[in-house]
């Protein structure tokens, strides 16, 4: 027999069959999973009286029909047919800012000893006596003498640009002398291959007959290296220095030969004549600590030019400092202190030349198509050093990296279309870096 019961949630009257009691249905209405109850006992309905002022027409509104359901057995009935109660909805409150601080590992940095000091001291006037024999061959071009010498006591190298006849090798080849270095010169061409700069192995037949392979070394094998017009050769030539300027080292046909300390090379290139040339891709530009841009000498100095180089003149170099020294001088730099303030502006000086840093200057996003890496803050910090320590100080200020920024920064960062169409060089850009970025922009100031 049939009978009514209503759901506990949402009232619906549901029907069912007396035979179904204890199984659970699915409320129509509300999908609410409900126990079948027990029927019952059947009442009499007595409808309650109407009041005596009630219209004769009034009569009470029909009850809403009941459903058929169908009962179905879904295992043991939820322990309460109450809904459960909603709980109200938290309070509106700001979302409380995730401070995230990185935590780097401390490290133990070493510092300067006495005898360091002293042997820092003694630097700055050895360096003052290398300008001085190199003086003696070349005229003028100093800026560009002190940065090649800032590159080669950082342990690095450098990419040096200019016309031809700005005496280019023979600024290298001086330098080379007056610091009692062996020398090389490589000629980059067209046809220049790999194993012509790193060597190549050879057979040979020793005293008894037999033959066996032996390494014939390179050019690369000396201390001072000049790449001379680099970006002559295929892109495979020049990156046979790579290793050797990273590592110091040469690896041919699974052996790796260590170079002779202190090595450095000096690559030029010529910006007149672009016909036939490989430019020098932004990794291995990147490799250079400095690009260096030499300039025409004054009037003063070329004619000085003419009266030495055509007369019987002849310059005798001395060598000032060893090899032994310069690896010394590279340890000792790497000590000299750097003011909380000066790196800051270093980062502040890197940062505001990436147009997609957060805060880059509109200038920079419209002239830069891209900023300078990592290295370009190690350059700059290192650079310093060293120039701190021929300045005669033992500690790098902001004037030093303001006088190192063009030249650390020339080759690392790519103007875009819009710059080189408003005919805006590199070298302006790096003004207007300069010039929106004060000293005194950095968070802790002496």
């Amino acid at each position: 027999m049939d009978f009514d019961f209503d759901c506990p949630k949402c009232q619906q009257q549901l029907t069912v069959d007396d035979s179904e009691v204890g199984l659970t249905v699915d409320c129509p209405s509300c999908s609410e999973l409900i126990e079948i109850p027990v029927p019952p006992a059947a009442e009499p309905i007595v409808p309650p009286p109407l009041p005596e002022d009630a219209p004769p027409t009034a009569a009470a509104a029909p009850a809403p029909a009941a459903k058929r359901v169908k009962a179905r057995k879904v295992g043991p009935a939820p322990a309460t047919t109450e809904p459960a109660p909603v709980p109200p909805p938290p309070a509106a409150t700001e979302p409380a800012e995730t401070v995230v601080e990185e935590v780097f590992e401390s490290i133990q940095i070493e510092d300067m000893q006495d005898e360091d000091v002293a042997f820092a001291k003694n630097l700055s006037a050895s360096v003052h006596q290398i300008r001085g024999e190199i003086a003696k061959a070349i005229v003028g071009q100093d800026e560009v003498i002190e940065q090649i010498l800032i590159s080669i006591f950082a342990r690095s190298h450098c990419l040096l640009e200019g016309v031809p006849g700005l005496a280019k090798t023979y600024i290298v080849k001086s330098m080379a002398d007056a610091m009692h270095l062996s020398f090389h010169r490589v000629q980059f061409t067209p046809d220049l291959m790999p194993a012509d700069i790193t060597g190549t192995d050879v057979i040979q037949e020793d005293e008894h007959g037999r033959r066996k392979l032996v390494f014939l070394k390179g050019p690369i094998f000396a201390q001072m290296i000049l790449a001379d017009e680099i970006n002559r050769s295929p892109p495979k030539t020049q990156a046979a220095l790579l290793e050797s300027m990273q590592e110091h080292s040469v690896t041919v046909g699974g052996e790796t030969t260590r170079l002779e300390e202190p090595f450095f090379v000096l690559a030029t290139q010529n910006p007149v004549e672009q016909e036939g040339t490989y430019p020098l891709p932004e990794a291995q530009k990147d490799r250079f600590m400095f690009h260096v841009k030499m300039n025409y000498p004054s009037r003063d100095q070329e004619r000085e030019v003419i009266r030495r180089t055509t007369s019987a003149y002849k310059p005798a170099i001395d060598s000032v400092i060893t090899a032994e020294e310069i690896v010394r001088c590279q340890e000792i730099v790497r000590k000299v202190p750097v003011p909380e303030h000066v790196t800051e502006y270093v980062l502040d000086l890197v940062c505001k030349s990436r147009p997609g840093e957060e805060g880059a200057e509109e200038f920079v996003k419209d002239l830069i198509a891209w900023g300078p890496g990592p290295r370009a803050c190690q350059q700059l910090v290192l650079g310093g050093k060293v120039r701190a320590i021929l300045k005669g100080r033992l500690h790098v200020t902001v004037d030093d990296i303001v006088a190192l920024a063009h030249p650390v920064l020339r080759h690392r960062i790519v103007p875009t279309f819009t710059a080189e169409a408003e005919g805006i060089d590199v070298d302006h850009i790096i003004d207007r870096i300069l010039e929106s970025t004060p000293t005194g922009a950095a968070s802790n100031v002496l």
